[in-house]
């Protein structure tokens, strides 16, 4: 369980807040050994001064060398004091207000008391990871230009800036001033994201029942996050992904936020970028000479570009969107007129689209990896008088084939060989590997890097144990780290 450690310059610094243990100087943390030998630590930097080799700045650089999670990061420390670094990706943001030219506020740990610069205070904390951020923007010309951002010291906060400051501070880790009631203790905490208004999310109510019962039982405990909490991931040493995932949606943002808090992450982002884009994971594996269908990437913007694929491949064929999951955004052509047509409509949400050859099977092979080893084997078989494993009809209604689960062992031996090179492009985490069997050779179809695992499905050969071999990966982590 983490403990959450405020470190400021003086203790009268604090003098105005309610008094807590977890409130110490800053040299106090230099120098004490027991923080110095406690790893499982989330430290708040509130040092008035970050400026490089000051007491803020060693703060935070001792933080890390002891492994303790802290905020800021000393690279967020170098990176903040030079704004033109940072500028382009501010004035990218597309929730500025429209109806202002300019913007003078502050943000205290991803809240601002202006509601239009709710999500514009949520990006920025997102990004930088600083308690307290003091932000100026103009606009010049119809163009927004960063004037001044940077750290702000909470000491130099007014009164009605000091309530809204600590009642942001208590919303960032209840454990500020309080520490949960459990029946039991647990050593870490996880934080496992679902997205309740899903259709078809990546584990079903009985498979998280099962990976809390896992992780309760290795001596950890887990409580499920909603997308609108991500404010709250301080309060866990690891996240656990099992809402779909995508570049441009919530578990991305999660992701990414959970790693500069210094969590053990199940899928990092990285493997996020990877795994959604079909245009990258193509191009991956046709540099790693990884068989894969016959693709083409087609671009909307070569006028030429029916006439380019046409000579590399034939009817029937496959077009995907880059980012689409669960048999969604794929459609097959049999023509040149459905092949206009169809493309048109996946150019309106993508400038590239990929082109496979059609290589009909009864059923696709998943290889479930973890940490660079095969954990388990599935047959997904078709849906009935259908091409996909899914089919989504008009109405809404999806439809799938069956599955067949087997023992790792029976999986044929190059079918899991090739999907270990494929999964091993990505990185070291939890992976699905959907290939393809056709006369004699193996073809990976796509990478998934939050791989479906539902409860008499994935589990059906391994039972409990596929779910206490994930976790247990999850403590395996905390530990090699020191948490």
């Amino acid at each position: 369980m983490t403990k959450l450690l405020i470190v400021t310059d003086e203790m009268k610094d604090w003098s105005e807040y309610f008094p807590s243990e977890q409130v110490i100087t800053v040299e106090h943390y230099l120098d004490s050994g027991d923080e110095r030998s406690t790893k499982n630590l989330q430290v708040v930097n509130l040092c008035s001064d970050y400026a490089y080799m000051s007491s803020g700045y060693y703060c935070s650089l001792m933080a890390e060398a002891r492994g303790h999670r802290v905020i800021p990061r000393v690279m967020t420390i170098n990176d903040i004091s030079k704004p033109f670094l940072l500028s382009s990706d501010i004035l990218k943001f597309k929730e500025l207000p429209k109806d202002t030219t300019s913007i003078d506020c502050k943000v205290y740990f991803g809240r601002t008391p202006e509601p239009s610069l709710e999500k514009l205070a949520r990006h920025l904390f997102e990004q930088f990871m600083v308690p307290i951020i003091e932000l100026t923007l103009e606009k010049v010309h119809g163009q927004w230009q960063l004037q001044k951002m940077g750290p702000f010291p909470f000491q130099l906060l007014s009164d009605p800036e000091q309530d809204f400051f600590i009642e942001s501070l208590e919303l960032f880790s209840s454990k500020v001033w309080r520490k949960p009631k459990q029946k039991k203790q647990y050593r870490y905490d996880i934080a496992l994201l679902t997205d309740s208004s899903e259709a078809m999310p990546p584990s079903d109510a009985g498979a998280l029942k099962h990976f809390k019962r896992a992780a309760n039982h290795l001596g950890m405990n887990v409580e499920i996050l909603s997308p609108n909490d991500l404010s709250r991931l301080g309060e866990f040493d690891g996240l656990f992904i099992r809402a779909t995932t995508n570049i441009s949606n919530f578990t991305y943002q999660f992701a990414k936020t959970a790693e500069k808090l210094g969590l053990i992450v199940m899928d990092d982002s990285e493997s996020i970028m990877k795994c959604t884009n079909k245009v990258f994971l193509t191009e991956l594996l046709a540099r790693n000479h990884i068989s894969a269908p016959n693709s083409v990437i087609v671009k909307s913007f070569d006028q030429e570009w029916q006439g380019k694929l046409m000579q590399q491949l034939d009817f029937p064929m496959v077009l995907k969107i880059p980012d689409g999951a669960f048999s969604r955004g794929v459609v097959k052509v049999k023509n040149q007129e459905e092949l206009s047509s169809e493309a048109s409509a996946l150019f309106e949400k993508s400038a590239l689209i990929l082109a496979q050859a059609f290589m009909p099977t009864d059923y696709d092979w998943r290889i479930g990896i973890l940490n660079r080893q095969p954990i388990y084997a599935c047959k997904y078989m078709m849906s009935r008088g259908h091409w996909q494993i899914y089919q989504h009809h008009n109405s809404g209604r999806v439809s799938s084939g069956g599955y067949e689960t087997l023992d790792i062992k029976q999986a044929p031996k190059m079918v899991v060989d090739t999907a270990l090179k494929a999964a091993n492009l990505i990185g070291n985490g939890l992976y699905g590997v959907d290939l393809k069997e056709v006369d004699g050779k193996v073809y990976v179809i796509e990478v998934n890097d939050n791989p479906s695992i539902d409860h008499h499905v994935e589990d059906a050969f391994l039972g409990d144990a596929l779910y206490d071999r994930v976790m247990s990966e999850f403590l395996r982590r905390m530990q090699i780290r020191g948490l």
